[in-house]
């Protein structure tokens, strides 16, 4: 049987190519592989932004499953492929119900399926919310430390909208040694602003913790915002809120108004992804028929190719990226298999003869 380990990689790619096992990795195992590996994951990231970066990678547009009776609600498949050390293909297959929080279950659901390089046959099928949620959170770590060198280290950071992906963001920025004076907190739900200041609490932060009423009074009160909301539209327009230049991870990409990007520098993860679907982004492109308000990608700046000024507020807007999942994926598997803990589906593929 081929093993991924014989077809992720270059040199091994000459080997009798078989039918590779099918395995079932559930979110407990995900969970186990990832915990505590907060400095590698980042690490991880931003090794295959520069595998990206270089071309060594097929990562097509995004497609959107939307629903004329649930407007709200979405699926969404991002195909993909990495090279570099990782060689493996793949699908993540992503719903985003918000209305599931009303009854007490997570937005987001997922899977993830990898697939071999030799054979196309698929190899995993992986729970993915967890493997989206980390991806998301390593790339927003990195972009808070890349984007903040040439700037005074952000001391107060503030969390608009604090549901799953809010709470890996802060777990990410602890675990790569971010600490803070002060933590803001604010959502349109009251339940969920106080649930997040109790996971706060618990995660035994030392930063004065406030809920603040409005966005504004935490961006006011924030050098570092986070923005994660599945707000559809811009709800966030008044410039003079960014008058003390902070640092804005805009992850859920469609909170800020054009104008507000117009005004600052942007950083993206990648140009031709992040101007589509009505993103933050793509309304600025519309607006001025440009694209010279975005400085580059965070590729550009680990490479040294932009230099992020300080005299005006700089915008992160990370699209997501499937070669991001392929490779937290693709490293979770690695680490189920050395654990001896890989659950193979027996005769998954069944019908293998030509002729019968």
């Amino acid at each position: 049987m081929t093993t991924i380990g014989s077809t992720a990689t270059k040199s091994a790619r000459s080997a009798p190519v078989t039918v590779p096992p099918f395995a079932v990795i559930s979110g407990a195992q995900v969970q186990r592989a990832l915990h505590g590996r907060e400095k590698q994951l980042v690490e991880l990231v931003e090794a295959t932004y520069r595998v990206h970066g270089a071309g060594d990678s097929v990562n097509p547009p995004s497609y959107f499953l939307r629903f004329p009776d649930r407007p709200s609600s979405r699926i969404i498949a991002l195909p993909a492929s990495i090279g570099g050390e990782v060689g493996v293909d793949g699908l993540k297959w992503i719903s985003s119900f918000p209305e599931n929080v009303t009854a007490g279950i997570p937005r987001a659901s997922a899977v993830l399926i990898l697939n071999d390089h030799d054979t196309g046959y698929p190899f995993a099928c992986l729970e993915s919310s967890i493997i989206s949620a980390t991806r998301t959170a390593a790339s927003a770590a990195s972009a808070a430390d890349w984007l903040s060198r040439d700037r005074p280290r952000p001391t107060r950071v503030g969390f608009v909208g604090v549901g799953l992906i809010a709470r890996y963001i802060h777990t990410f920025l602890a675990g790569t040694g971010w600490s803070f004076d002060e933590i803001g907190v604010h959502d349109l739900s009251a339940d969920s602003a106080a649930g997040f200041r109790c996971y706060l609490e618990q995660s035994g932060t030392t930063g004065r913790i406030t809920v603040h009423d409005s966005a504004e009074q935490l961006i006011r009160h924030s050098d570092l915002v986070v923005f994660a909301t599945v707000a559809g539209r811009p709800h966030v327009g008044d410039l003079s809120w960014f008058a003390h230049h902070p640092l804005v991870l805009h992850v859920s990409l469609r909170d800020l108004a054009p104008e507000i990007l117009l005004a600052s520098a942007n950083i993206v993860d990648d140009i031709e992804h992040c101007l589509k679907a009505d993103t933050s982004p793509h309304l600025a492109e519309q607006l001025t028929g440009n694209r010279d308000f975005l400085h580059g990608t965070l590729d550009d700046v680990m490479a040294g190719r932009v230099t992020v000024p300080a005299d005006r507020p700089v915008v992160f807007s990370p699209f997501g990226l499937g070669v991001l999942d392929l490779a937290v994926g693709k490293d979770v598997y690695d680490e189920v298999v050395r654990r001896g803990e890989l659950h193979v589906v027996d005769d998954f593929f069944h019908e293998l003869s030509r002729y019968g």
